[in-house]
């Protein structure tokens, strides 16, 4: 309390009784690639190599020999925020880096605009993920994780208890190319709770490759739907489930999916890519989470699920060390709420009303004496998450005029 000794006015900035809670961002991808050590590089724009004694050199022609970029350390992460940029780091299309480039540049093309990239020199140190995924663990704002073209079992399961452990991130998976539609090739892990972290696509696309010119280059879709991802979430919500939109780039799908196939893989957790005349679009939304969790049985759920708890996590630190009464609930519920309450009216939550749509309690129920007493605040919150549609089902009935 401020002691006034003299007569007059005072003017003071008074704290908020609650503090706005932001939402995390949702949209930044890890990926993890081959790029050998020979890659060729870029030149770097006014720099050239010299000699030992520090006289430029020069070629045939006596022009000055461009300096090359370095390409990036293995095994250390590197941010990346646009195709140009990775360039610099990691070399333009090139067969050291054929199936990472394509990925990172259909994640670019398709609304992405961050991600985190590790490259390892050779395909053999992506056999094994663990210590690779590791280093992502101390990288906060990734949320969504992608392994181009790993299809193997040890690969998948490595990358779901990643995520699954983290619970802040997702996984795109790349489906197993299998001409028969073979569910347990294709997807080689099972469903299950870990599995609501993990979403997996098929087939393959294909795409225009710089290098062979080829039109039908066929590559793993997983950056491309990270990027879809990401586009979703600026345009719409990451509420909103990343399917029925357009693969930009793709040119044409590696095996056609056609409605009565989709009814066998749809079940199983295996988003169908399809083509509609020559539009190639996502055609599932959902995660391998098994039947014991099927409230997270849609990515969208899931990733929205992650998108909340870290919001409030971060949102409210401001709770720490404060004292444990009833002011501070009062506080916590009119943060959370408030954030809450935006939620609703940007859709993401289901209800006519907020009363319908979310509830958040922090009282003396909440916070009897035996759990003051061990330095505990504990709230209790409610969403009424919105599911997609994934089935629009319409029944026409014939009728008689009059």
């Amino acid at each position: 309390m401020p002691q006034y000794l003299s007569p007059g006015v005072y003017v003071e900035e008074v704290p908020p009784k609650a503090r706005p809670i932001a939402g995390v961002g949702t949209s930044t991808a890890g990926f993890i690639g081959v790029v050998a050590n020979d890659v060729t590089m870029p030149p770097q724009p006014g720099k050239f190599q010299t000699d030992k004694d520090g006289n430029v050199i020069k070629d045939d022609k006596g022009n000055p020999v461009a300096q090359p970029y370095t390409v990036a350390p293995a095994n250390q992460p590197q941010l990346i925020t646009s195709w140009e940029e990775f360039k610099t780091k990691f070399g333009d299309f090139q067969a050291g880096n054929k199936t990472l480039a394509h990925a990172i540049y259909g994640f670019f093309n398709n609304g992405g605009n961050r991600c985190w990239v590790l490259r390892v020199a050779t395909a053999t140190e992506v056999d094994d993920l663990s210590q690779e995924l590791e280093k992502f663990e101390a990288i906060d704002e990734i949320a969504i994780v992608a392994v181009p073209g790993a299809i193997a079992q040890t690969q998948h399961t490595a990358i779901i208890t990643h995520c699954f452990k983290m619970k802040d991130r997702v996984a795109i998976l790349d489906g197993a190319t299998s001409s028969n539609l073979d569910v347990s090739a294709i997807r080689p892990v099972g469903r299950s709770e870990a599995g609501s972290y993990a979403a997996v696509y098929y087939p393959w696309i294909k795409v225009f490759d710089p290098v062979t010119q080829a039109q039908d280059y066929v590559t793993p879709p997983s950056g491309h739907i990270a990027g879809i991802y990401a586009r979703t979430d600026g345009t719409r919500g990451v509420f909103k489930a990343p399917a029925n939109e357009m693969i930009v780039g793709a040119l044409n799908v590696s095996q056609p999916i056609s409605k009565a196939q989709q009814d066998g893989l749809n079940p199983e957790g295996i988003n169908a890519i399809r083509s509609f005349d020559g539009t190639i679009k996502v055609w599932g939304a959902r995660t391998m989470a098994d039947e014991a969790h099927k409230e997270f049985l849609y990515i969208s759920t899931r990733r929205y699920f992650n998108f909340l708890r870290e919001s409030i996590d971060a949102g409210t630190q401001f709770v720490v060390f404060e004292p444990n009464t009833p002011a501070l609930w009062e506080r916590i519920k009119r943060s959370v709420g408030d954030f809450l309450l935006n939620q609703w009216r940007d859709g993401a939550l289901f209800g006519e009303t907020p009363k319908q749509a979310f509830f958040v309690k922090c009282d003396a129920q909440t916070n009897p004496p035996e759990v003051r007493e061990l330095g505990q605040v504990i709230t209790l919150i409610g969403v009424a998450i919105v599911k997609p549609a994934e089935f629009v089902i319409f029944r026409i009935e014939q009728t008689t005029g009059g």
